[in-house]
């Protein structure tokens, strides 16, 4: 799915200071490991891993040496279950101090995230972090910083800009079939997971968990956005989870964020864990879309979720009825973010997948809960690479 550039390509492409000094560091490695594989540590062992894990595994490019969980019965677990032939650690200095590794990939609860991936760049480590990639949008800007002071590449997910219907709507929008675009809204959520309570505590939330990936895919097929008002509630005071039982629910469960794109363009984000939908994490048979995009001469229907997609419905006719076009997958999967960026390392290819796009939806989940907090409409200042594709 990577696609090689050339420098001049890259640099016009994305326009950024730093550029150079990444693909440099991509071409460097890729000169100096010839038929060598990327060596990947997986920090959390949790539900997470069981998806992540079998693409990590499948890549030729790739070796798994290290597995890490501070439950280190899960870390034992996953090595056996999957025949991974890693060593084991229970926590992330050990792991550092362990074994030698290239990548790290972070599958951890949340509020840990940003942490960790300090540790890890400030060892000289890549790393691909599930989302989000910092608590806040400081500490992600401070961590991409360090990373390319440590000449180390560093992604965010989610890799929704990977998918074949990504990219279909994405041209058809470029190709202007939509006419004038004005409006856009992304929807996902589901009654919210119970295994544990990270997800309900301070730095949890709908937003970083599941309206992540509406954000991603409207910034990615829209551009940038400058602007979020947002209001955030809790409806669910209370709930119940396997790890801790009865808790206090301290992050939103409830979320509707405006963003304002460049001429004119206002998309709507909305997500929960108060969502009934039976088809909840699998998404496979679901007929029901979940991004739409109006122009003034057609709009387009994202079938299934943008992590998990199944075609998109294209309607630019005023007689003719519309049509579900783009409807393979290209074996395109969520969770084949860390396997397409370690990749991409060895192949000194340059991926779809951008750090500053995440580090844009990671701003944009904090302007809302500012702009909840104080009714007021606020400003961003990142931006990132687009179009995208």
């Amino acid at each position: 799915m990577n696609e090689k550039i050339s420098r001049e390509k890259f640099l016009k492409v994305t326009g950024m200071a730093g550029a150079a000094l990444l693909v440099s560091s991509l071409e460097g490695w890729a000169a100096t490991t010839a038929d060598k594989k990327l060596k990947v540590a997986v920090i959390g062992c949790g539900s997470v891993s069981n998806r992540y894990l079998p693409q990590l595994l499948s890549s030729k490019l790739i070796e798994v040496v290290s597995l890490c969980d501070i439950k280190y019965d899960r870390a034992l677990g996953q090595n056996k279950q999957y025949n991974v032939n890693a060593q084991t650690y229970p926590n992330i200095d050990a792991m550092l101090a362990g074994v030698p590794f290239d990548m790290m990939v972070t599958l951890t609860d949340m509020q840990k995230h940003g942490e960790l991936n300090k540790k890890a760049i400030l060892a000289g480590k890549h790393v691909w972090s599930e989302k989000p990639m910092a608590n806040t949008y400081a500490e992600g800007k401070a961590l991409l910083d360090l990373a390319r002071s440590k000449k180390v590449r560093f992604w965010g997910a989610p890799a929704v800009v990977n998918s074949p219907q990504f990219a279909f709507m994405n041209k058809t929008i470029q190709e202007g079939k939509l006419g004038r675009l004005a409006s856009a809204h992304g929807q996902y959520g589901h009654t919210g997971p119970t295994w544990s309570a990270f997800f309900y505590e301070k730095g949890g939330g709908s937003m970083p968990d599941l309206g992540v990936y509406n954000m991603a895919t409207l910034t990615g097929l829209l551009g940038p956005a400058k602007s979020v008002m947002a209001m955030l509630s809790i409806v669910k005071p209370e709930r119940t989870v396997d790890d801790k039982g009865k808790i206090k629910v301290e992050a939103e469960d409830n979320a509707h964020l405006l963003l304002e794109h460049d001429k004119g363009v206002i998309s709507h984000v909305m997500c929960g864990f108060n969502f009934f939908d039976p088809h909840g994490h699998e998404a496979g048979t679901q007929s029901l879309h979940s991004i739409q995009i109006y122009g003034d001469s057609g709009n387009m229907r994202l079938i299934g979720y943008d992590w998990e997609t199944n075609g998109v419905v294209l309607d630019t006719s005023w007689d003719k009825p519309a049509e579900l076009l783009c409807t393979d997958k290209g074996g395109y999967e969520w969770q084949e973010g860390a396997r397409v960026t370690g990749e991409s390392i060895v192949n000194g290819t340059e991926p779809k997948i951008n750090v500053e796009h995440a580090l844009h939806v990671l701003e944009i989940i904090e302007a809302a809960r500012k702009s909840s907090a104080t009714g007021m409409k606020i400003k961003l200042k990142s931006k990132f690479p687009w179009p995208m594709v």
